[in-house]
């Protein structure tokens, strides 16, 4: 995709969330948090945190607890990892399938964790672009749903999906109006 055209669509979406944040009855927010909310907060865009990849698939692919912010646990799949590289240096996310899902998931945490993003980190999609490529773009990290408010069942990250750089992309902590994250 050209480059402006990424840009754009990132922006339209970043843009939408904000409107439904406000206004949808499917709002993470609650009643009283919307009648403060202005707008969510992200990075500015930057090409240097999009990537193209390869998942390459576990050998043995086993079954893993994550612990959720209700003290619930949910259970996933190690499926495979995604390798990229920032600022010379060289990084492993696991990618993880749910056991009872269809999809992918991909949690992080960077050095922004708790500071400039949300403290159990934030959750990037993923999308297949070919048979063998993934696209990956931090800019549209985002937060998981308990960082808005406590009616929310959110996996942590695991230690696997700790990230000893910052990625200076995607969704920035969300102003708590419960008293402090």
């Amino acid at each position: 995709m050209p480059e402006k055209t990424h840009r754009e669509k990132i922006e339209r979406v970043r843009e939408q969330n904000s409107i439904l944040f406000k206004k949808s009855p499917n709002s993470p927010l609650t009643h009283e948090q919307k009648l403060d909310f202005k707008e969510l907060s992200y990075f500015p865009i930057d090409k240097k945190y999009e990537f193209i990849v390869e998942m390459k698939k576990f050998s043995s692919q086993t079954q893993i607890t994550i612990p959720t912010t209700t003290g619930n646990n949910k259970e996933y799949i190690r499926f495979g990892y995604i390798e990229f590289e920032i600022d010379g240096q060289m990084n492993t996310l696991t990618v993880l399938k749910p056991v009872e899902g269809d999809y992918f998931f991909l949690p992080f945490k960077d050095t922004t964790t708790g500071t400039e993003s949300y403290k159990i980190g934030r959750y990037v999609e993923i999308e297949k672009i070919s048979k063998e490529k993934w696209l990956v773009d931090f800019n549209t990290a985002y937060n998981p749903l308990c960082a808005y408010n406590d009616n929310w069942d959110c996996s942590h990250t695991p230690d696997e999906n700790i990230l000893k750089i910052p990625i200076l992309a995607g969704m920035k902590i969300y102003p708590d109006y419960r008293g402090g994250h």
